[in-house]
């Protein structure tokens, strides 16, 4: 199972944090069948090129597809790190993975609508007005946020439970870190929000470009917590 391999490759990666959920639960196993479902979902408008240039113009639609594609399953690799580490299956996570898989599946047509929009606008469909432009940010930003404050959220719960986790100091630390990780990219999804609402209506797509700041921001956080954890440990 593709769960279990890349198990493997988290632990080769992850040797000061021992991985608690070896085995698959019920609920990565239900997770799986959503995420398989969102990408079904990304490819079921695609028909059957009838002539070559059918066939180019599905081809446009490759990046769209592939951005959309890569986004899930940075959301699916990011829940796998989570149940390898701390194997949390109680009516808390549950809710928030179950609110996590309803945003996934909700926010596939509007995930391949953006980037539709952004690739391949001139050979698609894709209608849009320059005043509906501010609401699609809202939309996308909503989503991005919302799903980032879910794991935020999941993994404050992990930290509350490191007690019975047995989570040794170190990992402790490492679950902060991946806390406070999450809620940079809740920020920066506010501020694109944010950004949307305040720009002129002509401007809003240009909100899009906070996202930008992840890349610099990462680099800046996670070297002032490296560089604390090499001094701690």
């Amino acid at each position: 199972m593709l769960r279990k391999t890349v198990a493997k490759e988290i632990q080769k990666n992850n040797q000061d944090f021992q991985l608690r959920g070896g085995e698959v639960k019920r609920i990565e196993a239900f997770s799986d069948a959503v995420f398989g479902f969102a990408v079904t979902l990304l490819i079921v408008s695609l028909e059957v090129p009838k002539n070559f240039e059918e066939l180019i113009t599905t081809m446009k639609g490759f990046f769209a597809f592939g951005v959309s594609f890569f986004l899930l399953m940075l959301i699916w690799f990011e829940q796998n790190i989570f149940f390898r580490r701390y194997a949390l299956d109680n009516k808390t996570i549950i809710f928030l993975n179950a609110f996590l898989m309803f945003l996934v599946l909700f926010y596939v047509y509007p995930l391949k609508f953006l980037f539709t929009l952004m690739f391949n606008s001139a050979s698609s469909h894709i209608q849009i007005t320059q005043s509906q432009v501010p609401t699609l940010m809202y939309i996308y930003s909503g989503g991005y946020t919302i799903i980032y404050l879910l794991f935020f959220f999941m993994y404050l719960h992990a930290y509350f439970k490191r007690d019975e986790l047995e989570l040794a100091p170190i990992e402790v630390y490492d679950t902060k870190t991946r806390m406070w990780a999450h809620l940079i990219l809740v920020l920066i999804g506010s501020l694109c929000t944010a950004l949307a609402f305040f720009l002129p209506v002509k401007m809003a797509g240009s909100s899009g470009f906070a996202y930008f700041l992840i890349a610099p921001a990462f680099t800046i956080f996670h070297s002032v917590r490296g560089k604390k954890r090499r001094q701690l440990f």
